[in-house]
């Protein structure tokens, strides 16, 4: 879905993933500024999101290109320019309530002046295990140990991407930043070539701030990993149904655990659940396209997400069916747990399978 719009701009709950983000951040008291730090180049759509953001919420909000790995201490000298007392970061691509005046409020109460926040959630066993897991004490919530994507379990909270730092933040990174470039100093080249200069924040910097106890996780009373979808309230549509702008719907059709972009069109009387549909595809009359629910309750604030393979013994993984932008399904065939990519003109019914 990401080929046609930059991931931080695909539409969640009817506005593009990233203005969640930005709205957290513009509620808390005395934010004074956005930065966005990525790898997409500026162009006409994300200069236009950004300039509209910038006059909805009242906020200076600015766009930086990262010219080589280091994220956030790339940028240190302009994160710090204005002397903040804090700041926080946040990944793009998750979906949250975004407790951030909570996790404020944490820090002073329970934190050291120089200790940093995680926003953690909990997750079984197996899910766990593909995400930063957290080690707490239970009294103080302090983080006693850190591993990001454990080989075995080591805990049920997890890393849910979204943080709070004070400046002191980049001493621990810049001291990993040393070793980093002593270390390729000394190491012998594989194949000519020396491994990329990369300062990873959870693999490198969480896991030693942990032995150090300078860090302490919050776990809200709703999941990090929750947002509803808002649909239209009239009959054939819902539950958890988001439509886009410009999308045309037959008399008959049902709609239901789904996201509809902007210009499709679903003819008379076919069938759409738990699918995503892409902009200007068009489903025929009387088709169904529907995909295997995998995900959450989206009415359950302490759901847990089943991550699955997306192969399973040589097979495509039951889950959502997806059509990329400018699909055209046929009338009166059935597209059942597929993925298929843009531009795809479908003449038949398939099941199960990557349509590329």
């Amino acid at each position: 879905m990401s080929f046609e719009v930059p991931k931080p701009l695909f539409p969640v709950a009817g506005v593009p993933m990233l203005q969640h983000h930005i709205e957290a951040c513009a509620k808390v008291p005395n934010m004074k500024e956005i930065l966005l730090i990525g790898f997409y180049q500026p162009n006409e759509e994300l200069n236009r999101f950004l300039f509209n953001a910038q006059q909805e919420f009242k906020i200076s909000i600015r766009s930086m290109l990262p010219l080589a790995e280091g994220g956030i201490y790339h940028f240190r000298d302009q994160i710090v320019s204005g002397s903040p007392e804090a700041f926080y970061v946040l990944n793009a691509d998750v979906c949250s309530a975004f407790p951030l005046a909570e996790m404020l409020s944490f820090q002073k109460e329970h934190g050291e002046p120089n200790s940093f926040v995680i926003l953690g959630t909990t997750a079984n066993r197996k899910q766990s295990m593909n995400y930063g897991c957290i080690v707490e004490n239970e009294t103080t919530k302090e983080v006693l140990h850190y591993v990001e994507k454990p080989s075995t379990f080591v805990s049920d909270i997890i890393n849910c991407g979204i943080y709070l730092f004070t400046p002191e933040i980049f001493q621990h990174i810049g001291a990993v930043f040393q070793k980093n470039q002593q270390d390729m100093l000394l190491e012998e080249p594989t194949n000519g070539w020396h491994r990329a200069e990369a300062i990873r924040l959870e693999q490198d910097i969480f896991t030693a701030l942990a032995d150090r106890a300078s860090s302490t996780c919050i776990k809200p009373s709703a999941s990090g990993a929750r947002l509803n979808l808002q649909g239209l309230q009239f009959t054939p549509l819902g539950p958890n149904v988001s439509i886009g702008t410009g999308v045309t719907i037959g008399a008959g059709v049902r709609v239901r655990e789904s996201i509809i972009l902007h210009g499709a069109t679903l003819q008379d009387h076919c069938c759409v659940l738990n699918s995503i549909v892409g902009w200007d595809s068009t489903i025929g009359k009387w088709a169904r396209v529907e995909g295997t629910p995998s995900d959450p309750n989206p009415n359950d604030p302490f759901a847990k997400i089943d991550s699955e393979t997306l192969f399973r013994e040589g097979k495509l993984t039951p889950s959502i069916t997806i059509l990329g932008c400018n699909v055209t399904i046929p009338s009166e065939v059935i597209i059942l747990n597929s993925i298929v990519l843009p531009h795809k003109d479908l003449n038949r019914s398939f099941k199960n399978q990557i349509i590329l």
